[in-house]
């Protein structure tokens, strides 16, 4: 089975690239789109290279700082005191009150009470207003002018206050080489650790790119990253202004981020296959991006190969007049498997697990030139997320996000963003909305 699939992979691999050179042309020019209010990249999410005099250098450095500043209702977690349902977090969504770009949240203690690894990572400030470091990125890209090569890390700075004080964690959250074998056409090989290829929202994991401060309440399902292999095509059709793309990849942990399954080894032995079948409308007055995702493999949390994982999802992008509009379904199915095993402990149980979720976020972008106030945005989003374990009481929540976003020069960013996180069906309700802030400096 393991080698069947692997050969699978490699065949499609070998097939697209066979289908570039044989279609291989120039396409014609297409229209500037009308500029978006965070940058989009079908392929991979990394900074451009400073500007500078003369030839550009093949090495850029680039990254950004995130501090911030949030306040949590209650205990800063969605435990309800006196709520004895066990596991704690099979009852709840540990994920709801979440401060940064991250999707760490304000807490995650339990109270004492047993939980069986369904959380994420926690800044560890509970109900108590604090100013945070979320993030100091560093970004290192290679691109040599004599090789269709680029090599590019994000290694990422986190400090965080845990049970036993004050820790910072070093963590990869990108390295890959990326190959473009022909001039003329939008192909592009990588390997290594990188971005997820599901769905639109991992475009927007970065906190000095993505709109507002917070994820949606699905991201944990579709904008991890991992270790495989990956291949980005796309073709452009000038006389519709068009193109279509295909985004495939084979990796470890698919496309959960990894307070949920680890990316770095294959439990299981065997890979997780993903891809995303977009289309693009690039007019001089509107753009639009339409998609269509799938994943399925085994659950990377756990050994058991017979214990699969599936998704789809479908998203929707439009731009036009300074009016953003970005929405995502998602539907996911996990079976059950052995002893669990994350990124934040070992479990019991990978019990099976079944989400249907989505969001849908406008957004309206006023352009300024007055000193150094360049943009102000304003924008809404809705989350709606029903899911259940097997054998547990199914939990319906929603949240309501309304922010502000001001851009000074070319390298500061303000953001303030309110969470109304409500509890619809099957979970107690309980105190966890959120006021949170980021101020971005990027280099």
């Amino acid at each position: 089975m393991r080698t069947r699939r692997w050969a699978t992979i490699g065949l499609t691999l070998g097939l697209l690239g066979l289908g570039a050179r044989v279609f291989a042309q120039v396409p014609p020019a297409q229209p500037e789109p009308e500029p978006e209010p965070e940058p989009v990249n079908d392929s991979d999410g990394y900074t451009p290279p400073a500007d500078g005099q003369g030839a550009p250098s093949p090495l850029s450095v680039n990254g950004y700082i995130d501090v911030g500043f949030a306040k949590a209702q209650g205990d800063g977690t969605s435990f309800a005191p006196g709520d004895q349902s066990v596991p704690a977090d099979y009852g709840v969504d540990p994920f709801a009150p979440a401060i940064n770009s991250r999707g760490d949240v304000a807490s995650t203690d339990s109270g004492g009470r047993f939980v069986n690894g369904f959380l994420p990572r926690s800044v560890g400030i509970g109900g108590r207003p604090s100013f945070l470091l979320n993030t100091l990125d560093v970004d290192l890209k290679y691109a040599p002018s004599a090789a269709p090569v680029m090599v590019f890390s994000r290694v990422q700075f986190l400090p965080r206050f845990t049970g036993a004080g004050d820790d910072t964690r070093v963590y990869v959250e990108q390295a890959f080489g990326r190959l473009v074998p022909f001039d003329s056409q939008e192909l592009a090989i990588s390997a290594g650790k990188f971005d997820s290829v599901f769905g639109i929202e991992y475009l927007d994991n970065q906190a000095n790119i993505r709109t507002g401060v917070t994820p949606s309440l699905v991201a944990r399902y579709t904008t991890g990253q991992s270790v495989g292999a990956k291949l980005f095509y796309r073709i452009q059709i000038a006389p519709l202004w068009s193109a279509v793309s295909l985004n495939v990849a084979g990796t470890n942990s698919g496309n959960f981020v990894e307070a949920l399954q680890p990316p770095d080894a294959s439990l299981s032995g065997e890979p997780v296959g993903s891809g995303r079948l977009g289309y693009e409308l690039n007019t001089p007055i509107v753009q639009a991006k339409l998609g269509a995702s799938g994943m399925t493999g085994p659950r990377n949390d756990q050994a058991d190969q017979s214990a699969g994982q599936k998704a789809y999802g479908f998203d929707a992008r439009v731009a036009a007049f300074g009016v953003y509009l970005n929405a995502e379904y998602v539907h996911v199915d996990e079976g059950q498997g052995g002893p669990k095993t994350t990124s934040l402990g070992t479990f019991p149980l990978s019990s099976a697990f079944s989400v249907r979720g989505g969001y849908v976020q406008l957004a309206y972008a006023l352009p300024f030139s007055m000193g150094p106030l360049h943009k102000v945005t304003v924008y809404g989003r809705y989350d709606r997320r029903h899911a259940w374990f097997d054998g547990f009481t199914p939990i319906t929540v929603d949240r309501m996000t309304a922010g502000l976003r001001v851009e000074l020069w070319d390298v500061i960013i303000l953001k303030a963003e309110y969470l109304d996180n409500r509890e619809l069906a099957g979970a107690p309700t309980v105190a966890n909305n959120v006021f949170t802030s980021s101020l971005v400096y990027s280099w």
